[in-house]
């Protein structure tokens, strides 16, 4: 009879469970790559205005500053953002390896029980071999005694003639 585990469906509840957390961190990993690429736009659109406002008309130098401010705000707003979608993540990645010590612990038990199983089988199998054994010496014990018998017979016949 093969290994049944009786704790499967437990197993196989986590382990979903597991891959869903999964595909939840590597969302929120994804959200964290788009907020760093806005930051490094940002930081780009930065660059080149400064860079602009360097050979601008002196009469442009007031709307280069006050879009430069802007561009520095929409800077630190973004950072708060990487930094809360980064929280994001990190709290789901914590979910996860929770997640996965569970399926880890069941994962032991089974391995466990298999291995209980495993050893009961090779008992059973043994006291089979054994019994097969016991009663092999026997047959092979009563032949022998049968023979012993027939060849006592046998004498007392040839002594008899």
């Amino acid at each position: 009879m093969p290994f049944v585990y009786r704790l499967q469906k437990i197993l196989d509840f986590r382990i979903r469970k597991k891959e869903e957390q999964l595909l939840v961190v590597q969302k929120a990993q994804q959200e964290v790559y788009l907020a760093e690429e806005r930051i490094r736009q940002n930081d780009a659109e930065i660059r080149q205005t400064i860079q602009n406002k360097k050979t601008a008309d002196f009469r442009m130098m007031e709307y280069y500053d006050n879009y430069l401010h802007h561009l520095w705000d929409k800077a630190d707003t973004l950072e708060q953002e990487r930094k809360r979608v980064q929280a994001i993540l990190d709290q789901e990645k914590q979910k996860l390896v929770k997640l996965e010590q569970a399926v880890k612990v069941v994962e032991k038990h089974k391995e466990k029980q298999k291995e209980a199983y495993l050893e009961e089988q090779k008992a059973i199998e043994l006291k089979q071999f054994s019994e097969i054994g016991v009663q092999r010496f026997f047959i092979h014990s009563r032949e022998e005694a049968e023979e012993q018998e027939l060849m006592e017979k046998l004498k007392q016949l040839e002594n008899e003639q």
